[in-house]
């Protein structure tokens, strides 16, 4: 019961990676106020969720797109009348937007990729950092992925969004810092959700034949499971990880069962975070500028 009396929000909370978070803090005690655009999804996931709720556990659920600055607003102000204030947030909701070449695809819907999975992300935590800056303490988690970390041809949407996710949760951990608000982002691992359905459906001339071919061999062998990355943020809401803030962990990769042993180099370290790698990172002597 690690979130024993915690109140959570948990965006794009009706399937997939998002609804194995929701089941994980509800089975560990947490309050949660779940959002979708899919009501009727909602719906089915509270029914279920409510049959697994453990210490009276309550489940809410409210209908909002997060690339609607009122829709966001309301959400947190919903959150907090229903379960008395809000301790975390985990911004999971995203797409991967259109696939093809930059030069191919539907200016429209590149643009709205990015309003759900940057902006989305940016006007939730801006709503819960007044929230958490006045009780002086909150946990966010982002969901951000291998889009951050290495180039993702013919879904340039998704990747610069997820990679402006990680750089603005980094940043936005020093604003908070002071507040007692620590701000990760997290990387599942590979999930066999709606997104790799999609990719599937894509083909390879849309999605390019090397990334078709690896999506393939994920759906066969099973992916990543769900429940690796949900673990991982029951940790980073839980106090465990209290001062564990500004980084991209993963949680395939990472010993992240146990990073609260290595707070101070943490703290005093680019580890797990987005930087520029130079030549002499890779020990090459190319010579400095004078």
């Amino acid at each position: 019961m690690i979130l024993k009396d915690k109140k959570a929000i948990i965006t794009g909370a009706n399937r997939g990676f998002g609804l194995a978070v929701a089941k994980s803090f509800v089975q560990n005690g947490a309050d949660v106020m779940l959002c979708a655009r899919d009501e009727s999804l909602l719906i089915n996931v509270q029914k279920e969720l409510m049959s697994l709720a453990k210490n009276n556990s309550r489940v809410f659920i409210m209908k909002a797109d997060v690339s609607r600055q009122d829709n966001i607003n309301a959400l947190l102000t919903n959150a907090i009348e229903k379960m008395g204030g809000v301790d975390i947030v985990v911004s999971n909701a995203g797409v991967y937007g259109p696939k093809g070449p930059i030069d191919e695809i539907d200016w429209q819907e590149w643009s709205d990729a990015i309003d759900i999975n940057l902006k989305g992300t940016v006007m939730l935590c801006s709503a819960a950092a007044r929230h958490f800056k006045k009780q002086n303490y909150g946990k966010i988690i982002l969901l951000s992925g291998g889009g951050a970390t290495k180039p993702m041809p013919n879904l340039s949407a998704y990747a610069a969004s997820k990679a402006a996710v990680v750089r603005f949760g980094e940043t936005l951990a020093y604003e908070l810092s002071q507040f007692n608000v620590d701000v990760n982002s997290i990387a599942p691992g590979a999930l066999n959700t709606r997104l790799l359905e999609e990719v599937l459906a894509a083909g390879p001339e849309k999605v390019g034949e090397a990334f078709y071919k690896q999506s393939v061999v994920q759906k066969e062998s099973g992916g990543t499971s769900l429940e690796v990355g949900a673990s991982l943020c029951v940790y980073l809401a839980s106090s465990k990880s209290d001062g564990i803030t500004g980084k991209l962990i993963s949680a395939v990769w990472d010993p992240w069962k146990t990073l609260n042993q290595y707070i101070d180099d943490l703290k005093n370290s680019d580890i797990y975070t987005l930087r520029r790698i130079t030549p002499k990172d890779r020990g090459k002597d190319w010579g400095e500028v004078e």
